[in-house]
C-alpha cells in the first residue's frame, strides 16, 4: 500500500485548508494511506502573536507534527508552503534542512514529491514551488507538478491562487480563501500524487 504524507507549514490556517484539499484529493485513490501532518514551529511565539498569527493557529493545533526520522515511511509527499520572498519559509526551510541524513544514505531516492503553497499577493507562488523542487531533486525523489489536471487554473474571472507547478491559495484575495477554484486544484494535485505512488509503490 502506498503511503501519502501531506505535510505543511501553516502561519495562519490558509495552507492548513489548502493542505486538508490535498488530502481529501489524495484520499479518493483506493490503495493509499494519506497522512496530515505539520512541520514544527520555529518561529517564536511572541513573534506569532505580534503577526497575528496565534489565535488562527489554535484552528490546527491538533494535527500532528512530523518529525525528521519518519519520513523513509512515505512513498509520496506533498509539502505545503507559505512564500516567503518567492521561496519557502523559514519554518519549512529549517524541516528539511535537518534531512541531510536522508539525503547521504539515499533513503527517500525514487519516492514522489509534490509541492503547494499560499502567498498574501500572488507574487512568488510560482518561484516558491520552483525553487522547493531542488530539495527534491538533491533527495532524487520524482518531482510531480500539477499541470493542467486541474483545468480551473486556467479561470481568469477572478483572483486566485495556482499554476502549472502546483495548487496555491492567494490568502489575501477577496472572499473565503481558499476557493473552491483554489481547492478543487489541491484535490487534483493530491489525488495525482496518490495515484502515482500507487503506480509506484502499491
Amino acid at each position: 500500500m502506498a503511503k501519502i504524507l501531506v505535510l505543511f507549514h501553516s502561519f495562519t490556517g490558509n495552507l492548513h485548508r489548502l493542505a486538508e484539499g490535498v488530502a481529501a484529493g489524495a484520499s479518493e485513490v483506493a490503495g493509499c494511506e494519506v497522512v496530515l501532518k505539520q512541520v514544527p514551529e520555529v518561529i517564536p511565539e511572541e513573534a506569532l502573536e505580534r503577526a497575528g498569527a496565534l489565535e488562527p493557529r489554535k484552528a490546527f493545533a491538533h494535527i500532528p507534527v512530523a518529525t525528521i526520522d519518519e519520513l523513509p515511511d512515505y512513498h509520496g509527499f506533498a509539502f505545503g508552503t507559505p512564500t516567503r520572498f518567492g521561496c519557502m519559509s523559514s519554518t519549512f526551510r529549517s524541516f528539511l534542512d535537518q534531512t541531510g541524513r536522508h539525503y547521504a544514505e539515499g533513503n527517500l531516492i525514487g519516492r514522489v514529491g509534490t509541492v503547494f503553497c499560499g502567498t498574501g499577493t500572488g507574487g512568488g507562488m510560482e518561484t516558491t514551488i520552483f525553487s522547493s523542487w531542488t530539495t527534491l531533486a538533491h533527495h532524487g525523489m520524482l518531482i510531480l507538478p500539477l499541470g493542467y489536471r486541474a483545468q480551473e487554473i486556467r479561470d481568469v474571472s477572478g483572483a486566485h491562487g495556482g499554476s502549472p507547478y502546483g495548487a496555491a491559495v492567494l490568502a489575501r484575495g477577496p472572499g473565503a480563501r481558499p476557493t473552491e477554484i483554489e481547492l478543487g486544484a489541491a484535490r487534483t494535485q493530491g489525488r495525482a500524487l496518490a495515484e502515482t505512488a500507487h503506480k509506484l509503490f502499491g
